[in-house]
């Protein structure tokens, strides 16, 4: 039965090439590949070509950073100025109290204690510095082909245009989620939460989630998700759904996304694959 079926709002979240287990080519080399997001995203842009009629909205969140960006290496030094910072490597205050790293900038040293402190106050993350990704321009930040022409298609469908969210463009924080930056500056808005995003993915209907990584950014967006609804129903919550084929963890992290995703069904979100949910809204 595919009468009267709520609306459906998809969700992608950095369906981007940097994040593709893809082999480098012409175009450029995935500076931080996900094992199996290709494939995730192949099989979520399937559901939106498939799907495109039952698809009432689509949000793309990308990430973007400049190359000078608190969690790339050429923001550090380790121990001694001209000693380069390898990726994959985690900062804490406490090693950079103790001289072990330190900015390339040194006066913006007090600046960089504050937010670590800080960060490392909520207990969600600790400093990682990431190989440089997603900068702005490149085509290592631009969708992942496949999503690309599947979003293009459906917008002329629709005759309606996707929402597009930037994050991560404020060098001095990290930002993996889409709805609030790990550690909000008061002289940009757009680190904080963003209420109006919240209010779009909280309209009547199922809201449909996939992205990269499970791990990070789906999972700091999710989390901030239903946190901060204003209706936390458990009613609301199972309208939901996490495409669990079409999310992926970084290498090495993948305890991270099991976590997550038990913890979200614990709180009533719905796990379900992409064919799971075409054969539901397909006749």
């Amino acid at each position: 039965m595919t009468t009267n079926l709520p609306a459906l709002h998809l969700l992608l979240i950095d369906a981007q090439n940097d994040f593709c287990d893809l082999p480098a080519s012409a175009q450029g080399t995935p500076a931080l590949p996900v094992p199996g997001a290709d494939a995730d995203l192949r099989r979520v842009a399937e559901l939106l070509r498939r799907a495109a009629d039952r698809i009432d909205a689509l949000t793309l969140t990308l990430d973007t950073h400049h190359r000078r960006d608190i969690a790339h290496p050429g923001f550090w030094w380790a121990h001694a100025p001209g000693q380069e910072v390898a990726p994959f490597t985690p900062i804490t205050a406490a090693q950079v109290r103790a001289g072990q790293f330190q900015p390339r900038d040194l006066a913006a040293l007090p600046r960089v204690l504050a937010y670590l402190d800080a960060l490392e106050a909520q207990g969600r993350h600790t400093l990682m510095v990431w190989p440089v990704h997603c900068e702005l321009g490149t085509w290592g930040h631009q969708l992942h082909a496949d999503v690309r022409e599947a979003c293009a298609a459906w917008e002329l469908r629709r005759q309606r245009t996707s929402q597009v969210v930037f994050k991560g463009l404020n060098p001095w924080t990290e930002h993996y989620s889409a709805l609030q930056a790990e550690v909000p500056d008061a002289d940009d808005p757009d680190t904080g939460l963003n209420r109006a995003l919240i209010a779009r993915l909280d309209e009547p209907g199922r809201l449909l989630i996939a992205g990269e990584a499970g791990s990070h950014c789906v999972r700091a967006t999710v989390e901030h998700l239903v946190d901060h609804l204003p209706d936390a129903t458990p009613e609301r919550l199972a309208r939901i759904t996490l495409l669990t084929d079409a999310i992926s963890p970084v290498a090495g992290f993948e305890a991270h996304q099991a976590d997550f995703f038990a913890d979200m069904a614990r709180r009533g979100l719905r796990l379900a694959t992409c064919a799971e949910v075409l054969s539901e809204v397909l006749p």
